[in-house]
């Protein structure tokens, strides 16, 4: 299935499933006009096909003592395909790291949006382990004042 086999049914499924992702499959049939077994095949068949990658719960980071949200843009002092390979496999395993993007365009390689507790955090952050990893010339941090717009549903 490709994005122009959607019909209006499964754009409709995948709307409403951005929205509540915990909905019941009777919920969701009745607010798309179906029946729920064919609204349970729809959905599966999403799954199956790779549209719907998975269902989680987003948590209130704030509540949560995530008060401190950075974008770190990250220059590598070569750019090999190991080097860029190690730096990636490093970031993954740092829970701070919520993004990562290889970017062009920019002086820096990559872009990272990081969320810890306060400045203490983020200074651990840093210097314990980003700045640790071989090839890491320059990193320069922004920190997010405001969220303006934070979406996590696609525009379909």
């Amino acid at each position: 299935m490709n994005p122009h086999q959607l019909d209006r049914t499964d754009r409709r499924i995948l709307l409403e499933l951005q929205q509540n992702g915990a909905i019941s499959n009777l919920e969701l049939a009745e607010k798309i006009g179906l029946s729920a077994s064919p609204c349970s095949r729809r959905v599966k068949a999403l799954q199956d096909s790779g549209f719907i990658l998975k269902t989680v719960t987003i948590l209130d980071a704030k509540k949560l003592g995530l008060d401190m949200i950075a974008v770190i843009s990250i220059s590598m002092d070569r750019h090999t395909p190991e080097r860029f390979a190690a730096f990636e496999k490093a970031v993954q395993g740092f829970h701070e790291v919520m993004e990562c993007y290889l970017i062009t365009g920019q002086s820096a390689d990559y872009i990272l949006k990081v969320i810890v507790a306060d400045m203490d955090g983020f200074q651990q952050f840093l210097l314990g382990k980003l700045t640790r990893i071989e090839g890491v010339t320059g990193v320069h941090s922004s920190f997010v004042m405001r969220k303006v717009v934070e979406r996590t549903t696609l525009p379909l």
